[in-house]
């Protein structure tokens, strides 16, 4: 009886050891990274720094907002999230709400063509080509039109507007409205937890994606910050990164490493900022959209 205590007791202790650990690993990379970002980086690449700045710097974060073109790609990534994660939101819904109608001619059809989809789809060199016949290469809707409708996240919309009751519908037909005025003001204004879910889910996936701006875009002023960051990360070789990086950036107080940890702060933060907003709805959102499927 006393050793099954001392097990039971011991699992609180090894738990808690463990998530610190896991927490620690998992924190310390982006601490390391802001530590060096604050640096000066003459003096950072001197080294051995690991838990504060030995030299406090700004001058890597001014070098950021000062460059046109990070300034520019900073622009698309907020444009491509905000345009992209309204349209998709908005479609899927729209897409949604006629779907979970019991009435919908060949609902079974469709199930079955989004849910092959799923799980097979045409592959990148297909999806080049169709965008490509669809004037879409090197444009900025190369990022939203693709991205309007995900089955996945039509599946979460409709188990959730099956959860609202159907006799507010019905009320709102004696009243003698049509379905936009029951969607617009009835049923979204009640799906403010799957809103938020799904578009938690589109506005990080549009912040965070670099793939479409390497893949699909060559003009530089539809490049988004990730795909910047991208480019400067994966150059060749110093001399390489050194070129991509602006020339007024060149000194001894800024170079493209410490360029390099201050965009990808800048980058970071405001996704980071927004998701406690958020994240409320999350469990919420994800728990009811499934359950009642």
């Amino acid at each position: 009886m006393n050793k099954y205590k001392k097990k039971i007791e011991a699992f609180p202790i090894v738990n808690t050891v463990l998530m610190v650990f896991l927490a620690f690993i998992t924190l310390y990379p982006i601490w390391y990274t802001i530590v060096l970002a604050f640096n000066d980086a003459s003096d950072a690449a001197l080294g051995g720094i690991y838990w504060w700045p030995r030299e406090f710097s700004l001058e890597s974060f001014q070098k950021v907002f000062e460059e046109d073109v990070i300034i520019q790609a900073f622009t698309i990534s907020v444009l491509r999230t905000v345009i992209g994660t309204v349209t998709a939101i908005l479609f899927t819904a729209m897409t949604a709400y006629a779907w979970s109608k019991k009435h919908l001619i060949g609902r079974n059809i469709y199930l079955a063509l989004g849910t092959f989809t799923m799980f097979f789809n045409g592959g990148l060199i297909p999806g080049f080509i169709n965008l490509k016949n669809l004037g879409l290469l090197d444009t900025f809707w190369v990022y939203i039109i693709p991205t309007m409708f995900n089955f996945f996240n039509l599946i979460i919309f409709t188990s959730f507007f099956r959860s609202i009751p159907e006799s507010l519908e019905e009320s709102a037909y004696i009243d003698g409205a049509h379905e936009g005025i029951i969607f617009t003001r009835i049923i979204l204004p009640l799906s403010g937890p799957v809103l938020a879910t799904i578009s938690l889910f589109h506005g990080v996936w549009h912040w965070n994606d670099f793939f479409m701006g390497v893949i699909y875009v060559n003009n530089r002023d539809l490049e988004p910050i990730q795909t910047y960051l991208y480019r400067i990360i994966t150059s060749g070789s110093v001399n390489t990164q050194m070129s991509a990086t602006p020339a007024a950036v060149r000194s001894n107080a800024v170079n493209s490493t410490s360029l390099r940890l201050a965009t990808m702060i800048v980058v970071t933060f405001p996704i980071v900022c927004v998701y406690p907003f958020l994240q409320k709805y999350f469990v919420q959102g994800m728990t009811v959209g499934s359950v009642k499927g």
